[in-house]
C-alpha cells in the first residue's frame, strides 16, 4: 500500500487485515503493517501500530438491500522503536464509524463516517462512499471517494480512487486500487495512494460479496 508525496512517501510492505467472525452480525479485526517511511531520505523501517477493531451489524434487511453497521477501532503503539523514529503516531487513536450500505438495482452503495480521538494529537474525522458494480460472477469494479481531516489545526485530505475485486477462486480474491489527492499534490496530499492486495477466505466459506 504506497502514499506517494513530491518528497516523502509511506509504504505498507505489506499490511495485514485478519477478521473473524461470531455469528452473523459481529466481526473482529485486526490489521497491523510493516512500513517504510522515506521523509525524508534515507528511508526508516519499522512495525506500525496495531489496529483493532469490532464490527457490529446494527441492521439488514435483504429485501431492501439495506444495511448499517458500527465499527469501533483502537490503534495502540507497540513497545518498539517506531515513535521515537518518527514511524508512527506518539499516542494511542480511536475511531467511531458508522457505515451503511444501499443496493441501488446493478448499483452498490457503501458510506461511512466517522469521528478520530487521537491522544497526545488533533481529533479529526473521517468519511467515505464507495459506488460499485459487479460485471460478471467473478469481477466486480469500484469508484470511492474517502476524505479525512482534523479540527484543531483545521486539515483535510480528499482522494479519489478506482479499483477492482477479482475471484480467481472461491476462496481467493485479487483486489487492486489506485487514485490520487483531488487537490494538488504536497506535503499532506498524495499524488498516488493504491494497493495490491490479496483476500484469503478459509474453507468452507464461499465467496460473499460483504
Amino acid at each position: 500500500m504506497p502514499f506517494l508525496y513530491p518528497d516523502s512517501s509511506i509504504t505498507h510492505t505489506p499490511d495485514v487485515d485478519i477478521n473473524f467472525g461470531l455469528g452473523d452480525r459481529i466481526q473482529l479485526t485486526y490489521e497491523n503493517a510493516w512500513l517504510r517511511v522515506d521523509n525524508p531520505s534515507p528511508a526508516k523501517y519499522g512495525l506500525g501500530q496495531d489496529q483493532l477493531g469490532v464490527k457490529w451489524r446494527l441492521y439488514d434487511n435483504k429485501d431492501s438491500g439495506f444495511a448499517t453497521s458500527l465499527f469501533p477501532q483502537l490503534s495502540l503503539n507497540n513497545p518498539n522503536h517506531s515513535v521515537e523514529r518518527g514511524i508512527t503516531a506518539r499516542g494511542a487513536s480511536s475511531i467511531l464509524p458508522m457505515e451503511f450500505t444501499k443496493k441501488l438495482g446493478p448499483i452498490d452503495v457503501n458510506w461511512e463516517g466517522g469521528y478520530n480521538l487521537v491522544h497526545k494529537g488533533p481529533d479529526g474525522w473521517l468519511a467515505g462512499l464507495v459506488v460499485g458494480h459487479e460485471f460478471t460472477d467473478r469481477l466486480e469494479l469500484d469508484a470511492e471517494f474517502y476524505s479525512t481531516g482534523t479540527f484543531h489545526p483545521g486539515t483535510d485530505q480528499e482522494t479519489l480512487e478506482g479499483g477492482l475485486r477479482y475471484k480467481i477462486h472461491p476462496s481467493f480474491i485479487l483486489l487492486v486500487m489506485a487514485g490520487r489527492s483531488l487537490q494538488p499534490a504536497g506535503p499532506t496530499q498524495p499524488y498516488f495512494v493504491g494497493y495490491f492486495g490479496m483476500q484469503f477466505l478459509p474453507p468452507p466459506h464461499r465467496f460473499e460479496k460483504h
